[in-house]
């Protein structure tokens, strides 16, 4: 449907009962707060009460978001490999506790022995940036390369390093994890033990025959404006330009991610690719703990202890407070996955939100194509979240 006003904007989906002041501030969004195209959804005892998209999928031609339009979710993925981790677990294969050189002999060189395999799910393991470095014409897309150069350097003796947030190495080290536990990589495993059976659009690792549906990303005009650190500040600092510029991801002008062989190649970090209503699915599941339509993932038991907090800490780099569970990102003071207390699940770059409210049975997944870096939260979201949590509330009568 079009919304008339102001400005013109495509709107399509639905929101259910209770769910309008949803449509409402999905549409402002579009039409006041600088969106260009979006999806956002929300599932609630399984089932889908709000599924809306609208707006554009890309600027240059003009293409309209529609219903199967698809959207890089960049660390949205982390939370994505955080459960492939945890069925592991869950399966016995994988022990949280033991050293990752028990699965991967490799990993122990340069004294990295004792580093187990929570300290790598939850940013813990001193290893946040590369040091051989980087070309940046897509050498990141072989992640086992990526993983190999991991495994053979030391970890940092830098102190900042025990509190960094690992952006891109979190997906090697625990995509290896699963290789080397399963067999299977990362973006298999996830799509034949988790999307398929519950029937999701979500890939890690994109079949091209689909990359014409992704939606083109876009930076807003004030992006990278108000970053901590600027590009002086980084050049003089080794440790920090090994985090944030080995090799440069967002760089002025273009956007890498918006190629095909980036869309195709398994970044399990950050290049997660789906549908809001497939993530909301999939976070709806885990809000129930762990059971959907008769497919059970794993037990509810290992997916509370998935879900614990394993660090809590002040990022000096990110310059943010931080909360990690087994490679889920869980709530802070700040409340950054929404106004429900018990959430869990994963930001994305640009200002996507993926996760579950337990304590209300639901799913919920925002995903966009404008990326925006606002130091105090995007307001985009920020709306469509109180909207969604108002709703929840009243519908399941939690106070």
């Amino acid at each position: 449907m079009t919304i008339s006003g102001p400005e013109e904007v495509l709107v399509d989906g639905h929101a259910a009962d209770g769910f309008e002041a949803v449509r409402e501030a999905f549409v402002d969004n579009l039409r006041h707060r600088g969106e260009v195209g979006a999806a956002f959804a929300v599932t609630c005892d399984g089932e889908p009460v709000v599924d809306l998209w609208g707006g554009i999928a890309d600027g240059a031609t003009g293409r309209p978001w529609r219903r199967d339009t698809l959207q890089v979710i960049f660390s949205g993925t982390k939370g994505l490999v955080a459960l492939c981790l945890l069925i592991l677990v869950d399966r016995g294969e994988l022990d949280m506790e033991a050293p990752v050189a028990r699965y991967w002999p490799q990993f122990a060189a340069n004294g990295k022995a004792s580093i187990r395999v929570l300290d790598v799910a939850s940013h813990q393991a001193r290893l946040p940036g590369l040091r051989v470095r980087l070309n940046d014409d897509g050498e990141i897309l072989d992640d086992r390369r990526m993983a190999e150069l991991l495994a053979a350097q030391p970890a940092e003796s830098d102190p900042r390093a025990a509190f960094t947030y690992h952006a891109l190495t979190y997906g090697w080290l625990c995509g290896e994890l699963v290789r080397r536990v399963d067999g299977r990589s990362v973006g298999r495993f996830f799509a034949e033990e988790v999307a398929d059976p519950l029937g999701l659009e979500i890939w890690i690792g994109l079949p091209p025959e689909l990359d014409a549906r992704v939606s083109t990303l876009a930076y807003w005009p004030q992006w990278g404006r108000r970053r901590p650190w600027g590009p002086d500040e980084i050049a003089r600092d080794e440790f920090l330009n090994r985090v944030l510029n080995n090799p440069p991801l967002f760089p002025p002008g273009r956007i890498p991610w918006n190629a095909a062989a980036w869309h195709r190649a398994e970044i399990p970090g950050a290049g997660g690719i789906g549908t809001a209503r497939a993530i909301a699915r999939l976070y709806g599941c885990l809000a129930l703990g762990g059971e959907l339509d008769g497919v059970r993932l794993l037990r509810a038991g290992t997916l509370e202890r998935g879900r614990r907090a394993l660090s809590r800490r002040w990022d000096p780099v990110a310059l943010a407070h931080h909360a990690f569970a087994f490679g889920f990102e869980i709530q802070t003071d700040l409340l950054p996955l929404g106004p429900a207390a018990d959430a869990f699940g994963h930001r994305g770059a640009g200002g996507s939100i993926h996760c579950a409210w337990p304590s209300l049975r639901a799913g919920v997944s925002y995903a966009m194509n404008l990326m925006r870096d606002d130091p105090d939260g995007d307001p985009r979201a920020e709306a469509l979240l109180r909207a969604a949590h108002a709703a929840l509330v009243g519908r399941n009568g939690v106070a």
